[in-house]
């Protein structure tokens, strides 16, 4: 069990995130879960964590307000010092055809996607550096990776968190923190209501949405210790679309 083990979930409270929190929580890490606006979903995985006999805790903050983070971080680092993991999960999506994308829905979808890459980890980093282990582990998407028609904010905010991704893992591998991405396919949240499933789903040569466990899994072991030659990765969880 890996208790003193204390890792960072943004986005916990629901979809993929709120998967990888469950199962960090049973491979026996404490988790710092993060919510911004649902906190009826932050509670209810506050207590099945706590009824499963796992160490939670809730911290509220919106990713894209870099005051409000470095104000919740910094407490988060004075209350538990290094963090051994981060997950960088939450995220938005404002899709729309790019004539007819706004200005605002452009800058929501950078601010919080990309800013919250930096607003999120920046303020953690010198606690980590210093004891010289950690795992860093953002959730970009297939989007970033092969962009996807209405999707020209996502796509973008996406590729730049693999970039960024790469970068930082090349600056942190010689204090033995690993930073990796997961790139998720089409997977069963509430974020594919609406695309075109009748027209995207032939296009998976396994001919179905993934599930959130299955992204889950992959974070977990990245946390693990057996991951710890592993950095500057960019793994997909797609089904084989790309």
């Amino acid at each position: 069990m890996d208790t003193e083990k204390k890792v960072l979930i943004t986005g916990a409270s629901r979809g993929i995130g709120r998967a990888i929190a469950l199962a960090a929580a049973e491979a026996g890490y404490y988790l710092i879960a993060h919510y911004h606006r649902n906190e009826e979903a932050a509670r209810s995985l506050l207590n099945e964590v706590n009824s499963k006999g796992g160490n939670i805790e809730l911290v509220r903050f919106d990713i894209a307000d870099r005051a409000e983070c470095r104000e919740r971080l910094e407490g988060l680092t004075a209350a538990h010092g290094a963090l051994w993991g981060i997950i960088c999960n939450a995220g938005i999506c404002a899709d729309n055809a790019f004539p007819a994308l706004t200005g605002e829905n452009w800058d929501s979808v950078i601010h919080t996607n990309l800013d919250g890459f930096y607003n999120v980890l920046q303020p953690l980093m010198m606690p980590i550096c210093r004891k010289k282990q950690g795992r860093i582990i953002t959730i970009a998407s297939a989007s970033g990776i092969i962009g996807n028609r209405g999707q020209v904010n996502y796509s973008a905010s996406k590729a730049g968190i693999i970039g960024a991704s790469k970068a930082l893992a090349v600056e942190l591998a010689s204090r033995s923190i690993t930073v990796n991405c997961i790139a998720p396919g089409i997977i069963e949240t509430d974020m594919v209501q609406g695309l075109p499933l009748d027209a995207a789903l032939p296009l998976i040569p396994m001919k179905r949405m993934g599930k959130p466990e299955e992204v889950a899994a992959l974070a977990v072991f990245l946390l693990s210790g057996a991951a710890s030659y592993i950095t500057r990765q960019v793994i997909s969880v797609n089904g084989g679309l790309v």
